[in-house]
């Protein structure tokens, strides 16, 4: 049990640091449409990069937050029937929830977007939304760790519901 607790701590340390880091791509979405505005409406030089960047920038920040995300519990929920459910009756329908659903749709966003990222550094792939042309490789690597980082904080909640029905305490 102890060994197990050391992996959901290390998994959740992952998910923090992935979700501290990417705060950081805010930064650069703020400043590269600073820039590219100011450019574009105050000197009529708009950029051919701007657009390009802050979307590889806002889809890695995405990405690269889900876990995080999802460690702090900040996901949206459909909740009509939950919030009225005792915590133990909330972490089961969090099992069969991730069973059903969360699980299926995640080991297969892991391997597509893999498989996805591989292919596009093995062939050099491009973006062609405009004519600068960055290499896809870095943006298609982001979404597939910022998948497999949310799959393993989903494997930490798991084991956590699982422990809470079955002894009826915290994992913690």
């Amino acid at each position: 049990m102890v060994i197990l607790k050391k992996i959901v701590r290390a998994i959740d340390m992952l998910s923090k640091y992935s979700g501290l880091s990417a705060r950081w791509l805010a930064w650069l979405l703020v400043l590269v449409g600073a820039y590219d505005t100011i450019a574009r409406h105050f000197f009529n030089a708009p950029t051919i990069w701007a657009y390009e960047t802050m979307t590889m920038a806002g889809g890695a920040l995405y990405a690269l937050g889900w876990s995080y995300v999802y460690l702090q519990d900040s996901h949206i929920r459909v909740d009509l029937l939950y919030r009225f459910l005792s915590d133990r009756k909330k972490a089961l329908m969090d099992i069969i929830s991730s069973l059903i659903f969360f699980f299926p749709l995640m080991i297969v966003l892991v391997w597509v977007s893999t498989k996805w990222a591989i292919r596009a550094w093995r062939i050099n792939e491009i973006m062609i939304s405009t004519y600068w042309y960055p290499p896809a490789g870095p943006f298609r690597t982001a979404v597939a760790l910022g998948a497999l980082l949310l799959l393993l904080q989903g494997i930490a909640r798991f084991i956590r519901d699982l422990y809470y029905v079955i002894r009826g305490e915290p994992f913690d």
